[in-house]
Order: C-alpha cells, then structure tokens, then sequence
C-alpha cells in the first residue's frame, strides 16, 4: 500500500455560462499540486508549501473537510479498507497552490478534489467517483455555504459534466469538443458567497423557458461537436446579467472578444475570470 502520493488538481470553469450549478469544464492548466501522506493516527493536516495562508482547524478547510467527510465514512465497521481494519488513518496534505483563490476557476474545488482522489488512492481506490464528488462538496460547502459540484465534477470527471442532480447525486460526462478555451483574469477578487448573495431568489417563466433552452441547446451543441449551435446557446438570461455588475467593463471584453473570432463565453464560476470559447487556438490567442 502507498503511503505518499503527488497530484495535479486542475482548474475548472463552472456554469458555462448558461448552466448555472449544473454545467462544468475541466483545464488544462492552470493546476494546483498537491502532495498527500497517509498517516498512522486519526488526524488530518493541511499545510502550504508556498506560504498561502490557510485556516489551521481542517474542518474550516476546503481540502480538510472533505478528508474529515471521507474518514468518517471509514469510520463504520463495513467502511474500511483491506489491511486497515485495526489501524488509525489519517491524512497529511502539503498543497503548491497555483489557482488564486477568489479568481472563479475553481481554487476550492480543486483543493477538495485533490485531497480525496489522493487520499482514496492511498486506501486502494475503495470509493467510487460519485463517492469523491460527495465527499468534495463538503469542501465548497466550507468556502461558499453551499454544497454543489459544477467545479468539483469536472475536476474528478474530467472533460465536461452535467450534474442533472446533487439529491441524490447524478453525474453525466459529455464528450468535449474540439474548441480552445481562453481565460482571462481581471486584478480583482469576488467571493463565491458573495457572489450567491446577490442573485434573485425568483424568476420569470419566460426567463427560465429560454435559459432550459439554452442548456439543452449547449449540451447538444457539445454532444454532435457543433460549434455554430455552442455558440447560439451560450448566452445567459439570469445569473450573468446580475453578476456581471461584479466585473467592471465584462460586456465591453465579451463583445471584443466574440468581434476577435469566439464561439462566446462568459463569467467562469463566480468570477471575475471570463473565459471564452474558440475554434482554434489562433482564435483562441486573438481573444486574449
């Protein structure tokens, strides 16, 4: 059995513009790395290699949640894994942060995501993926109040994930298309919660009808690999328009962007990091 292992946990685009919690993007890059040691006692500790700071108590963690979540699972007698049925189990996670916290490419979820696939590779892989995202929720529950998995599905899944629901959890991988994704990052800095706050809790029929349309029009569009119809449906009638008041100049960049060659984009995650789809990559640098 390993008792160290090293992991890249990607970044993630969630919503992807108009799927609001329910739509989520792996990157290539930007990734964070993370090294976790299996330990011989009940503990868990989270340190930066990189001198971020990070809250000490791991339950107040976005990676030491989920570890707490999963080794209360262990906890149950049917729970534990082969050669560790008399043995304390624990986890020591030292994190190389590369995803800015607060920049809306899923820095959270990649610290959750990270800790528990490390972590049940270390056990020999005896929970599932769906049981990862669960436990990683535990994790952006810690850094938003909420638990959802638009960040952190991708990032387990990889590609491109549909949560069709959290309760019970229903993952659904779409194939990914052969676009180029450009992220940008505007200097400022917009808190998940934050970020929740501000939405309307209500919405008009004709609103959502148009924003169904558009999710089912963008799942399609990735599904048949057709970029003209990626484009007609990434547009957002709800969330963005609220949002967007968050990110100073977001309608001039996007319009710039979409005049550059892109399919189109909008705000990744909570913000304020645009993202914007391409067909190429010549495209794809033209938008930056």
């Amino acid at each position: 059995m390993h008792k160290e292992i090293t992991i890249q946990a990607p970044a993630t685009v969630a919503n992807l513009v108009c799927g609001f919690d329910v739509l989520g993007m792996a990157l290539e890059r930007p990734f964070d790395i993370m090294q976790v040691r299996l330990l011989d006692r009940r503990e868990v500790i989270i340190t930066s290699r990189d001198g971020f700071p990070l809250p000490s108590d791991p339950a107040l963690n976005t990676a030491g949640a989920p570890l707490i979540a999963m080794l209360e699972e262990l906890d149950r007698p049917e729970g534990r894994p082969p050669g560790f049925e008399n043995r304390p189990i624990g986890f020591e996670v030292i994190i190389d942060k590369h995803i800015k916290p607060g920049s809306g490419i899923g820095s959270s979820a990649a610290s959750a995501a990270g800790a528990v696939v490390a972590a049940n590779h270390l056990l020999g892989n005896i929970f599932s993926r769906e049981d990862l995202v669960r436990f990683a929720m535990f994790g952006e529950k810690v850094a938003s109040g909420v638990k959802h998995a638009d960040n952190i599905a991708p990032c387990i899944y990889g590609g491109i994930t549909l949560i069709r629901s959290i309760f019970p959890l229903d993952i659904v991988s779409i194939p990914a298309p052969s676009l180029q994704v450009t992220v940008v990052h505007p200097q400022i800095e917009v808190r998940t919660a934050d970020a929740r706050q501000i939405l309307r809790k209500e919405v008009l029929l004709k609103d959502a009808i148009r924003q169904w349309g558009n999710i089912a029009g963008l799942v399609a569009g990735f599904m048949k690999n057709d970029h003209d119809l990626i484009g007609r449906s990434l547009e957002d009638v709800i969330i963005e328009p609220v949002r967007s008041m968050l990110i100073p100049g977001f309608d001039e960049v996007k319009q710039q962007c979409k005049e550059a060659g892109a399919l189109g984009g909008g705000i990744s995650g909570s913000g304020p990091s645009i993202f914007m789809l391409s067909k190429d990559e010549a495209t794809a640098k033209d938008v930056t």
